[in-house]
């Protein structure tokens, strides 16, 4: 499986959180931009880690919506560090405008990205989105008339328009019947690969559907006598031969892996 590892697009370095106790302690991870041959390949991270450990916390400080009491998030080739805004965000309840169509909530997105273009213009670029994640049907409607499985595709499209180049996903797959999560996969498979450095960060408990979707993956988890949660393993899914394979949850290695990693969170 022929790639090579590239420039650093982002970096938590020494991030602890305190407030009446340690909520995160040291934790320091890496994203580098991952290089196939021929094809685009963005960047599918987990952060996994049982509920309740601080995945919550930390998601909030990727996105600049908390400062962290010590250290530092950094992110894309200059490595500044993160403002709220620059990092696209999809909740688990997917927050769009009720008020609003799904074609005018994706077109807010479009408007974000400060692009310079046609009223024409804009309309084939949202058509043109709408038609590769199944919604065209949909643009008229308003987001409450929408499945929740709707309402996540609109919100993940929303973000990609803004530009934002990297994109947190809070549980994506919480909720959803196995037909339903299939579905999130091929979509967010189909979000990474449409620039090489779209970046996505999904924070999740649940550990099967995200390794199977991500090329690296690090567990979030207390260890014993210290308090607060670090960064206490990383997988390289790459290396390990279990990234970019659509069938990877039918293979018994990768299960062992899985089975493994719910001891270790």
């Amino acid at each position: 499986m022929s790639h090579t590892i590239q420039e650093l697009l982002l970096k938590v370095h020494q991030v602890n959180l305190r407030y009446d106790k340690q909520i995160l302690r040291d934790v320091n991870f890496e994203i580098h931009n991952i290089v196939r041959p021929d094809m685009n390949q963005g960047q599918v991270v987990s952060l996994v880690g049982r509920s309740g450990v601080g995945k919550t916390q930390l998601f909030k400080i990727l996105a600049g919506l908390i400062k962290p009491s010590t250290g530092k998030v950094t992110i894309d080739i200059d490595q500044h560090e993160v403002k709220p805004g620059e990092v696209g965000i999809i909740p688990q309840n997917y927050i769009l405008f009720n008020h609003r169509t799904v074609y005018h909530n994706l077109k807010i997105g479009l408007d974000f990205s400060g692009k310079k273009i046609s009223e024409k213009e804009e309309q084939d670029i949202i058509n043109e989105y709408a038609d590769k994640f199944h919604l065209r049907e949909h643009l008229k409607k308003y987001p409450m008339m929408l499945s929740g499985g709707q309402r996540q595709r609109v919100s993940i499209i929303q973000q990609v328009l803004t530009g934002n180049k990297f994109i947190l996903l809070d549980e994506p797959f919480s909720g959803l019947d196995m037909l339903m999560i299939d579905r999130v996969v091929d979509l967010l498979l189909n979000v990474s690969t449409i620039n090489d450095f779209n970046t996505l960060i999904i924070v999740s408990h649940d550990i099967e559907n995200a390794l199977a979707i991500s090329d690296t993956a690090f567990i979030l988890a207390n260890q014993e006598g210290q308090e607060g949660a670090t960064i206490t393993e990383k997988i390289d899914l790459v290396s390990l031969g279990f990234a970019w394979n659509p069938g990877i949850k039918q293979n018994a290695q990768f299960q062992e892996l899985v089975a493994g990693m719910k001891h270790r969170i």
